[in-house]
């Protein structure tokens, strides 16, 4: 990546730890784009958890980040201002979502590079925030639905029972949303705040996961789900069991030691009920898809918050406390 004499503002940290108070406000040099990436004057910024789990040194095993100091944030909507030479399908002056590798960062930012490759046109009637919110986490629950758990978003598939965890979070909001395209009965988990909320999403029965109904994930009607969308951290595997039909999957979606020794325990076990831990792979076809979802109001991205890029911090904190209803936005 090489960079240009002028500057924009970004914020960053130096190195692992220091939660929000370890983002610092700066001015860097503006990226040029190289032969097939597009420059973008960034316009909405989603913040996943990852982003922050990676400040933890979640991911310092595999060398996240590359280096240090490190703009994070992956998944960003903005307006092209600038193409690579070998760039074909895109111009200056064309709005666009991309997905920026998890490795390098850089979407906390007023400016950022983007391979074309993982660039998506944004229709006009998708907002620039509606758009940052879907790569990580809608792409996640369709992933998860589509290739796990069985699910045709066309509807033409059998009736499954799906369950779907913190439901009303970044990406069960969109689980259900998907879920319910694709003709499931979804049960769904959340606090009881949000228990309207989730139910307006679509899900036909829904849990407060503070009560023992919830946190047992027992359906009302008595239902087996055929494969349960684990957003949840900590959930042991006898509670998913007990609810799962004979052949039941579990995607966890926020996989730790534990729960990759029981998904390795039940292959050698050759169990019919599986626990999958899932990581998604983003590609263009996927945006592509997600946006016409949005623009056709089959699919809403639920915004909890918006910060300018100055309180990024304050964006961070709340996405580390884990309660937002929806995706929090920043926009420089």
């Amino acid at each position: 990546m090489a960079t240009n004499t002028n500057l924009m503002q970004a914020s960053q940290y130096d190195a692992y730890g220091g939660g929000p108070a370890g983002l610092k406000h700066v001015q860097v040099p503006v990226p040029t784009p190289n032969k097939n990436e597009v420059l973008l004057k960034v316009e909405a910024i989603s913040i996943n958890p990852v982003d922050w789990k990676i400040q933890k040194g979640v991911l310092r095993a595999f060398f996240f980040p590359r280096k240090f100091p490190h703009i994070p944030c992956t998944d960003i909507a903005g307006e092209v201002v600038q193409i690579g030479p070998q760039v074909n399908d895109f111009k200056v002056g064309d709005k666009v979502l991309t997905k920026l590798p998890l490795l390098y960062g850089g979407g906390l930012a007023e400016f950022a590079v983007a391979s074309e490759s993982l660039t998506a046109a944004i229709p006009s009637e998708v907002s620039a925030a509606e758009a940052a919110a879907l790569p990580i986490a809608c792409l996640t629950a369709r992933d998860a639905l589509t290739q796990i758990a069985g699910l045709k978003l066309d509807g033409t598939g059998h009736l499954r029972n799906i369950l779907v965890t913190a439901a009303s979070g970044g990406v069960g909001h969109y689980a259900v949303q998907l879920a319910k395209l694709g003709n499931a009965h979804v049960t769904a988990t959340c606090g009881a705040r949000n228990i309207d909320f989730v139910k307006g999403l679509g899900a036909d029965e829904v849990l407060d996961y503070r009560t023992p109904e919830g946190a047992a994930l027992r359906s009302p009607s008595g239902r087996k789900y055929d494969a349960v969308i684990n957003c949840t951290s900590g959930i042991p595997w006898a509670t998913f069991d007990t609810n799962l039909s004979e052949k039941g999957v579990v995607v966890d979606l926020t996989p730790d030691g534990s729960s990759l020794m029981t998904s390795a325990l039940k292959k050698l076990t050759f169990s019919k009920k599986k626990l999958v831990p899932f990581f998604v792979n983003v590609k263009r076809e996927g945006l592509e898809y997600l946006l016409q979802l949005v623009k056709e109001g089959k699919l809403k991205s639920v915004i909890d918050s918006r910060f300018s890029l100055s309180k990024a911090e304050d964006a961070w904190s709340k996405s580390i406390d884990g309660h937002a209803t929806g995706k929090i936005i920043v926009e420089p």
